[in-house]
């Protein structure tokens, strides 16, 4: 998705890890907001658990990616942004057909929390970009677990914080939340796609 992202990896000191972590993790922020926004005032405790879930995956991913980098494989830049716009634009649809069946169903009790494989697949989907990162460090001289771990920290603090920001969202958006989350899931997946081809 950040295609300036790995020019910037050239030369990967603090502040340019730094960058990129933060870069890797704007996709999980913006999901989270939506995710905070069709819950129903979701505690902190739920948002720690949400940036955990994603701030691990998000780690994980370049790790994977590096791993296939060191390996040549071609694979994860090919296919990458087809499976990310896939599933966000799936969870996407998912999270539409509920907020409109929410809309037919006043007395149905509001979420408290997401179900972790909602998330987990939600986290795959907006870290396959880190994925395709990893296997670009593959071929620098750089510190890939100091790399994986400042992009997992960064998706755990702006998740954790987006997710208190939608739970502010939330209350005003009423039973629109979840049908506005989904919309920027599939946004986001479109933005991928166009990202790859023409950005």
């Amino acid at each position: 998705m950040f295609n300036g992202i790995p020019g910037l990896v050239l030369s990967m000191n603090v502040s340019a890890t730094i960058l990129l972590a933060l870069g890797m993790s704007m996709d999980a922020f913006a999901v989270s907001i939506s995710k905070g926004a069709a819950l129903h005032k979701p505690k902190f405790s739920e948002a720690l658990r949400t940036g955990l879930i994603f701030g691990c995956i998000e780690a994980i991913t370049p790790l994977v990616g590096w791993v296939m980098g060191m390996l040549a494989s071609k694979l994860v830049m090919e296919w990458n942004h087809w499976i990310a716009f896939g599933l966000l634009v799936f969870l996407g649809a998912r999270m539409l057909v509920e907020g409109v069946r929410g809309h037919t169903d006043d007395d149905a009790p509001p979420a408290q929390r997401h179900g972790f494989w909602l998330l987990a697949t939600t986290a795959i989907a907006t870290s396959l970009d880190a994925m395709a990162v990893g296997v670009g460090l593959a071929f620098l001289n750089v510190n890939i677990w100091f790399t994986a771990l400042a992009i997992g920290c960064a998706t755990f603090t702006m998740t954790t914080l987006g997710m208190m920001i939608g739970r502010f969202i939330g209350p005003l958006l009423g039973k629109r939340a979840e049908i506005l989350g989904g919309l920027v899931l599939i946004a986001i997946g479109c933005e991928i796609l166009y990202g790859h081809y023409y950005g």
